[in-house]
């Protein structure tokens, strides 16, 4: 006990002799103790627990959840985010890497050249724009087209996967190395990878090359297109099912 509690204690134990002496003198040789009134503990109001926010249940609400993101440092020199186009009940979506200088200024996923040849890709398979969906592994466009960073990965796959969930596609084809390699978590060459069926999400996966290849390398078409085939196969082997 420290000196100062000591003191503090000795004092009220002096006062209340006191009192007692007093009270005696006045007549009153006991003292009736009044009833104490039952102290109710105050609970301090419950903190409800931190839940996340619901995700969002369309798409549309996914892209207007993305607005302002700053989960990476891309947000501080990105023009707009490429959220993706297409069918929202698209039964292929194609996924590239990341959105290029035009796409950052359009706000719109594989514009110009790349882009042009896609289509002509899809018509040939009797689909389009608008009847599958188009978006990359990363939403915002890295400094001087280089490869997505790891951190940027890893803050932005997470919305692919929220993508993927709401649209419910049949089939995914990645478009290219990269997005090849970060769905399936590999370092095996996209030459390796092409035409064999693999699995993102629980959701059947084709990888082929990149658009921007094929206007590099046009003897890269003939592969691309037998991995297609075997796309149209699966879609009409599922429509028939």
């Amino acid at each position: 006990m420290s000196d100062q509690l000591y003191h503090e204690c000795h004092e009220i134990i002096t006062q209340g002799k006191v009192i007692l002496e007093d009270l005696q003198q006045w007549g009153f040789e006991t003292v009736i103790p009044l009833p104490v009134e039952e102290v109710i503990p105050v609970v301090a109001e419950t903190q409800q627990p931190f839940t996340a926010v619901k995700q969002p249940e369309t798409l549309l609400g996914l892209e207007d959840s993305l607005k302002g993101c700053s989960l990476c440092p891309l947000c501080q020199q990105r023009c707009n985010i490429v959220f993706g186009a297409g069918d929202p009940q698209a039964r292929v979506v194609l996924v590239g890497e990341a959105p290029g200088h035009e796409e950052d200024l359009q706000g719109y996923p594989f514009v110009g050249e790349a882009g042009k040849l896609l289509e002509k890709i899809l018509l040939a398979m009797n689909l389009s724009r608008e009847t599958v969906y188009i978006c990359n592994v990363i939403k915002c466009h890295p400094p001087g087209n280089r490869d997505p960073q790891a951190d940027e990965i890893t803050a932005c796959e997470p919305f692919l996967k929220q993508q993927l969930a709401l649209i419910k596609p049949e089939i995914i084809i990645t478009l290219g190395r990269f997005a090849t390699q970060t769905l399936l978590k590999t370092t095996v060459p996209i030459g390796k990878l092409r035409g064999q069926w693999r699995e993102y999400e629980g959701i059947a996966l084709m990888p082929t090359f990149h658009p921007a290849y094929l206007l590099r390398n046009p003897s890269g078409k003939r592969p691309v297109w037998d991995d297609m085939k075997q796309v149209m196969q699966r879609l009409e082997n599922q429509a028939e099912s």
